[in-house]
């Protein structure tokens, strides 16, 4: 009787330690093509070198920032970058979601799927300067003559395609009678200048207007000695993978800046006036402009 009992729990036992077998063992993993639809997509908003990056993080992350509070199902990420070259390699492959560009840079972004939604700043603050020492003795373009400028990058619109086409309206052959030294940077441009290394450097004035207030003792031996008409100003580009309703409350984000005393501060911490509304076809004059300036002067990127 005692071995019939025994025969017939033994089953019975296994049976109830297979279910709580079954019971605790862990789920298999489930796999998804996409991210569930309560998380969080990280964007990458991606500025070209206005400034070097401790300083660009200063101007922008406000900006960043006030953006993720207003659209908390997206956290950007300002990104900066050493210099344009690897900025520019950047938008080639379609890495970042969101792009600060020059009118240049934008053009060549529409190519690989960007559009633009805003344009940062006014056009009238879009032109090239030239900065100079004081003791230089250049008092007109023929004076540079032999001598060397610096510029921050070769694709720089403001603060080198326009500076060099105003040279070379001016009688100068950009090519044969001076120097070009691209240096990395708006404030390298400048420093090149304070530190004698060129007699002139080239920039834009956003970054001539930070440079007089982070170097006060520096600026105040330099000055501005000419400037080249405006243009259109730098864009604000997403690429169309994004989808079109962030896209939109962005733009929308960015247009209405300065109707609160928070985002004036944003706009006066980046020397930026407002943005406005703009799109790709806006900058067809900036396309206009590097036909001509390519067919009188040199290739944009052709050093």
């Amino acid at each position: 009787m005692k071995t019939l009992l025994i025969l017939i729990i033994l089953p019975f036992a296994a049976m109830l330690m297979s279910c709580e077998q079954e019971a605790t063992a862990p789920k298999p993993l489930q796999y998804s093509r996409s991210a569930p639809a309560t998380q969080q997509v990280v964007y990458r908003f991606a500025v070209h070198p206005l400034y070097n990056p401790q300083k660009l993080s200063q101007a922008y992350q406000p900006l960043i920032d006030h953006i993720n509070q207003l659209v908390p199902e997206i956290k950007l990420e300002l990104e900066a970058s050493r210099n344009y070259q690897a900025y520019e390699q950047k938008f080639q492959s379609s890495e970042p979601a969101f792009l600060l560009p020059n009118p240049w840079q934008t053009l060549q972004a529409m190519k690989k799927g960007y559009r633009v939604i805003a344009m940062a700043g006014d056009a009238e603050d879009f032109k090239g300067i030239f900065i100079v020492r004081k003791d230089s003795g250049i008092k007109k373009p023929a004076d540079l003559k032999g001598k060397l400028v610096t510029y921050p990058s070769h694709t720089a619109l403001a603060a080198a395609i326009m500076p060099q086409y105003y040279l070379h309206n001016n009688g100068i052959n950009i090519n044969k009678d001076i120097e070009n030294r691209y240096v990395g940077s708006q404030e390298s441009s400048i420093m090149n200048v304070y530190l004698g290394s060129s007699v002139a450097g080239a920039t834009w004035p956003p970054p001539w207007r930070l440079f007089q207030k982070d170097y006060p003792k520096e600026a105040a031996q330099l000055e501005q000695i000419w400037e080249t008409p405006p243009l259109m100003n730098n864009s604000v580009m997403v690429h169309e993978d994004v989808p079109k309703d962030i896209q939109s409350r962005v733009a929308n984000i960015l247009t209405g800046l300065g109707n609160s005393a928070e985002s004036k501060s944003i706009l006066a911490n980046m020397e930026t006036a407002r943005f406005h509304a703009a799109t790709d076809a806006s900058y067809d004059r900036v396309r206009q402009y590097i036909k001509a300036f390519e067919k009188e002067v040199r290739l944009v990127e052709s050093k």
